[in-house]
C-alpha cells in the first residue's frame, strides 16, 4: 500500500469517533406541550427555563425546545402530542392536567414531566406520589382542591356574602372534581351555589348575561386553563358589572381582577425544568417522585377593591402575598 493511501485510511478511521461524539453530544429537544396561549403564561414560562438553567441547560445553546400551544382548544393537544413524538423529542413537559393527559395518551415511552391540578395517582398517571413507575412524574399544584380557603377569603373580604355564582368549563378533565371541591365548601359556610357553564369566549359572555340579573354577591371562577386564556375577557365583564370575583392565579389580579389564592405556578414550573434536566442527564421518571406544591399566594388588586367600593381588611392584607396599587 503507498504511504498517501495508508495516510488517508488512518485519518479516515481516527475521524469515525469524533464523528460518533458529536452525534452523542446533538443538542437534546424538549417538547412543550400547553394548552393554553404563550401570552397567559409568560411568567411561568421564565420559572421552567429557570428550572432547566438550574440543572444545568440553557434554552438555544446546548438544549432546544419546540413549543405547541393548543390556544385553550382541548381537541387539539392530541394532534399536537402527536406532532412532539414524531419530532423525536427527549422529554415532553406537559404543564397542565389536560396536556398530561394527551401526552400519556401517545407515548408509554417517552418521558413526561407533568405539572396537574390535582392527585395524579387518581388522573392515572402514575402508580404512586413516591415511586410513579411509567414514564411519567412531575408536579401537584392542588388548583382544584383549595376551594374551601378562596371561600374563605372570599368571605374575609366580603363579610355578607351568601350567594355565589360558580363558573366551570363542563370539557375538561376537571370539571367534575371542581363541582366536588366547591359545592360541599360552600354549603359548609352557609353558601349558595349555582353553577354555570362555559367552554368558549361565546358561552362567557352567555355566562354573564344569564347570572348578573340574579345579582350574586360574588363570582368564584374554578380553576381550568381555558379561564386563564381568556382571563382578560373575564376581569373586564367582572369589572364591568361590578361583581366581586375569586380566581386560582396571580394572572388575573395583574390584569385587573380582584383577587386570586392558588399555587405558585412560576415556582412549580421551575420544578418542571429541573425534573426535565434531570432527565436529559439520565434521571428515569419513575425514580422521580412527584412533587408536591408548598407554596401558595394570595393577590390582591387593591385598586379593583377600591372601584368595587370594598374596603379591603388590614388582616387580609397582612396575608397577601402581593397587594397591586
Amino acid at each position: 500500500m503507498k504511504r498517501r493511501e495508508f495516510t488517508t485510511l488512518l485519518g479516515g478511521a481516527a475521524a469515525w469517533p469524533l464523528a460518533a461524539g458529536a452525534q452523542q453530544r446533538a443538542t437534546p429537544v424538549i417538547g412543550f406541550l400547553n394548552i393554553q396561549s404563550p401570552d397567559a403564561i409568560v411568567n411561568r414560562v421564565r420559572g421552567f427555563r429557570q428550572g432547566l438553567k438550574d440543572a444545568g441547560y440553557v434554552e438555544g445553546e446546548n438544549v432546544t425546545i419546540e413549543y405547541r400551544w393548543a390556544e385553550g382548544q382541548f381537541d387539539r393537544l392530541p394532534a399536537l402530542a402527536a406532532e412532539l413524538v414524531r419530532r423525536q423529542v427527549v422529554v415532553i413537559v406537559a404543564a397542565n392536567t389536560a396536556s398530561a393527559l394527551a401526552a400519556k395518551a401517545v407515548t408509554t415511552t417517552i418521558p413526561i414531566v407533568f405539572n396537574v391540578a390535582e392527585d395524579p395517582v387518581k388522573l392515572g398517571l402514575v402508580t404512586s406520589l413516591a415511586r410513579p413507575g411509567g414514564n411519567l412524574t412531575g408536579a401537584n399544584s392542588f388548583i382544584g382542591e383549595l376551594a374551601a380557603k378562596r371561600l374563605e377569603l372570599l368571605r374575609e373580604l366580603l363579610p355578607g356574602v351568601t350567594r355565589i355564582t360558580a363558573l366551570v368549563n363542563p370539557t375538561t378533565p376537571l370539571a367534575e372534581s371542581a363541582l366536588k371541591d366547591i359545592e360541599p365548601a360552600a354549603g359548609a359556610m352557609g353558601m349558595q351555589v349555582k353553577v354555570f357553564n362555559a367552554s368558549s369566549s361565546g358561552e362567557i359572555n352567555a355566562a354573564f348575561t344569564a347570572f348578573v340579573p340574579e345579582r350574586p354577591d360574588a363570582l368564584f371562577v374554578s380553576a381550568d386553563s381555558l379561564f386563564t386564556t381568556r382571563r382578560v375577557q373575564l376581569v373586564h365583564l367582572a369589572t364591568r358589572y361590578a361583581v366581586p370575583a375569586s380566581y386560582f392565579a396571580r394572572e388575573f389580579p395583574e390584569v385587573g381582577g380582584l383577587m386570586s389564592y392558588g399555587s405558585n405556578q412560576s415556582n412549580n414550573y421551575r420544578q418542571l425544568g429541573i425534573y426535565a434536566g434531570h432527565i436529559l442527564k439520565g434521571a428515569k421518571p419513575a425514580d422521580l417522585p412527584v412533587v408536591q406544591s408548598t407554596k401558595f399566594e394570595l393577590v390582591i388588586n387593591a385598586q379593583t377593591a377600591r372601584m368595587l367600593g370594598l374596603t379591603v381588611p388590614d388582616k387580609l392584607l397582612a396575608l397577601a402575598d402581593e397587594v397591586i396599587e
